[in-house]
């Protein structure tokens, strides 16, 4: 089956798939011009993400966070002999791992490279990925369209949250396309003139 990209120019193709019952957004990350390719988020539908793995050339697994519904298929990648990373952090939630992502890195696919950036307040290690040269960045459960993601959750804080949103997201360039760990995409632009209202509802 031929899947059309979600965004692709001449050196990157980028495919977006829903999975799981929480409906989470898994991107495949593939440089065109050596094949090689990551997937950010391993989060359900193992046999699907294999099959794509294995057409895709997938030899690594980028994680935005170690929250249960973006990690359902991590044991069964690895079982297949493709690497998962995580940051420090959030390393225990795992059920295993194979590396560690560290804040300010540089992850090299190929001839694409990821910028990591470490964004806590849905959970304490979770990172956000931005793809150098182009208005990509993978946000996790960190921003999505309308506002910073879940911190109800135990270990997680709203003003911390809102202070990496402010500082490492809302400090790139405008048109950054913003691809969110569940729903749709959004940009910079769309999302930092309403900071302060998240501020005053608290969410």
């Amino acid at each position: 089956m031929t899947r059309l990209p979600h965004y692709e120019t001449s050196d990157v193709r980028i495919e977006k798939m829903v999975v799981g019952p929480f409906e989470n957004n898994v991107f495949v990350l593939r440089c065109k011009g050596t094949g090689e390719a990551v997937i950010v988020d391993a989060a359900n539908e193992h046999e699907l993400l294999l099959e794509v793995s294995r057409a895709t050339g997938v030899r690594r697994v980028l994680t935005t966070h170690g929250h249960f519904d973006h990690i359902q298929a991590v044991t069964q990648m690895r079982d297949a002999g493709i690497e998962v990373g995580i940051a420090a952090e959030d390393a225990t939630m795992l059920p295993s791992y194979d590396f560690v992502i560290p804040d300010d890195d540089v992850i090299e696919i190929g001839d694409l490279r990821l910028k990591t950036i470490h964004t806590p307040g849905h959970t304490p290690g979770s990172t956000c990925f931005l793809l150098d040269g182009h208005p990509i960045v993978f946000s996790g459960d960190t921003l999505f369209p309308g506002g910073p993601g879940n911190t109800s959750f135990e270990n997680a804080d709203f003003d911390t949250i809102i202070q990496s949103i402010d500082r490492r997201l809302f400090t790139l360039p405008a048109e950054t396309l913003v691809l969110p760990g569940h729903g749709l995409d959004t940009t910079i632009a769309s999302e930092s003139p309403h900071l302060d209202e998240w501020i005053e509802r608290g969410w």
